[in-house]
């Protein structure tokens, strides 16, 4: 399979709540050979994201319930997929920071869909280029996680975790030094139906005891009323 054949089956959520828009974008995106899904909120996109596993996703920035810069956030917090953020010129601020909120590209309405489909297979190209050179072994730090090993070394010892302390560790050194919020970590390791904090914070805590070298913790720090944040190296330095 080529690479024109693998971007053409590329599977992209929409996320807007305008149907002129998503009629535009389905019907020229569809002919392109994209499978595509339609959300019509942040939240509901979301969940989409989850489940579905999109390669792509484009977004409006001003939506109801959540919109695309806490959208693009959340997200972030939990893939890498790539995310196209649609705005008005009017909405520079709002565009500004939902790239820095984790957005990879922009286009501005009214914008061509020519232009919108170029950015849509250069972002995609961009995805399989990381693809083919990504490694199954993340190493910050103190720490080595081998992903399908499901082996875990700190500061050069093995370390057993339940599956879920695993996943929940992955999700965290995946985004080095970054706050990820409660609901982001839930959501990731749990599933979008999760609603109890208490999982996170046991897990957080059974964690903790496997890693940490004393009851301060130095690795992964508490953010009051957010999330946590993980330091591999254990200090202010990453």
């Amino acid at each position: 399979m080529t690479q024109n054949d693998r971007d053409q089956h590329a599977k992209i959520l929409i996320v807007d709540d305008e149907p002129q828009i998503t009629r535009v974008l389905r019907t020229a995106l569809s002919t392109q050979g994209y499978v595509l899904r339609v959300a019509t909120n942040g939240v509901q996109g979301l969940e989409t994201a989850h489940e579905w596993k999109p390669d792509l996703v484009i977004t409006d920035v001003a939506m109801p319930e959540m919109n695309g810069v806490e959208f693009c956030r959340e997200l972030r917090a939990v893939s890498q997929v790539p995310i196209i953020i649609l705005s008005v010129r009017s909405q520079e601020r709002m565009k500004i920071e939902a790239l820095d909120a984790g957005a990879d590209d922009y286009v501005t309405k009214p914008f061509s869909i020519q232009e919108l489909e170029a950015r849509v297979r250069a972002q995609l190209r961009r995805v399989q280029a990381s693809a083919n050179t990504a490694k199954p072994v993340i190493s910050h730090g103190d720490f080595v996680i081998d992903i399908p090993q499901h082996r875990v070394i700190v500061r050069g010892e093995d370390v057993h975790l339940t599956p879920k302390q695993f996943d929940l560790l992955v999700v965290l050194a995946r985004h080095p030094g970054q706050v990820l919020t409660h609901r982001a970590l839930l959501h990731a390791v749990w599933g979008t139906n999760a609603d109890q904090p208490e999982y996170l914070r046991v897990n957080i805590g059974q964690l903790r005891k496997k890693i940490e070298l004393s009851d301060e913790p130095r690795y992964i720090l508490t953010e009051p009323w957010i999330g946590y944040r993980f330091r591999p190296t254990g200090n202010d330095d990453f």
